[in-house]
């Protein structure tokens, strides 16, 4: 299945943590796993942070690092999350499954999916990916990489996907404040 490859996604707003989440298919994947409680270009740099610190990215390196030492790796000032620990944690159970299932190439989760509902298991049997990311993740697959088994996984309203500059991305946040005020709104929040 052909997909595009673009040479950057404008998450983080860094040049060089854009290409990287761009290229390499699980820096992509560990972003999304990081994009949990923190701003998106708190999640989309950490896998240029991971990569700094502990010299690659790569799911077998990252799933043969000791977990101990992982942590200690996300918890370096600046912490690459505010939940260092949990998502050193996630982020090493990630690779385990990339490098063991997929032989490390974590594009392989996309380009071997058959069809919309493979694509959804194999995104959904991903540890922390749960119903919201396997839509924003598969929108991204969609709008951004052409990935065609996604399309029909990728919700209708604004998403990542959507965001292919600096602007799109700062427009995407607004809009996604103000839906969050308006259901706070809603509940008497």
């Amino acid at each position: 299945m052909p997909t595009t490859i673009p040479d950057r996604l404008h998450f983080t707003g860094n040049d060089e943590a854009d290409a990287l989440i761009a290229q390499e298919p699980f820096a992509l994947l560990v972003g999304f796993a990081l994009d949990q409680q923190v701003p998106v270009q708190t999640a989309f740099s950490g896998p240029l942070k991971l990569k700094q610190r502990l010299g690659t990215i790569d799911p077998g390196a990252v799933a043969a690092t000791d977990p101990a030492r992982l942590e200690e790796i996300f918890r370096e000032k600046p912490a690459i999350h505010r939940f260092p620990g949990n998502m050193a944690g996630r982020v090493h159970d990630l690779a385990s499954v990339i490098a063991d299932d997929y032989g490390g190439a974590a594009e392989r989760v996309w380009t071997e999916a058959g069809d919309a509902g493979e694509l959804k298991r194999r995104i959904s049997e991903l540890p922390g990916f749960g119903e919201m990311k396997v839509k924003a993740l598969s929108a991204v697959l969609a709008k951004r990489f052409g990935v065609e088994a996604a399309r029909e996984l990728a919700p209708s309203h604004p998403t990542l996907g959507d965001v292919d500059s600096p602007e799109a991305l700062e427009d995407y946040q607004a809009k996604k404040r103000a839906h969050k005020a308006s259901l706070r709104a809603r509940s008497g929040k």
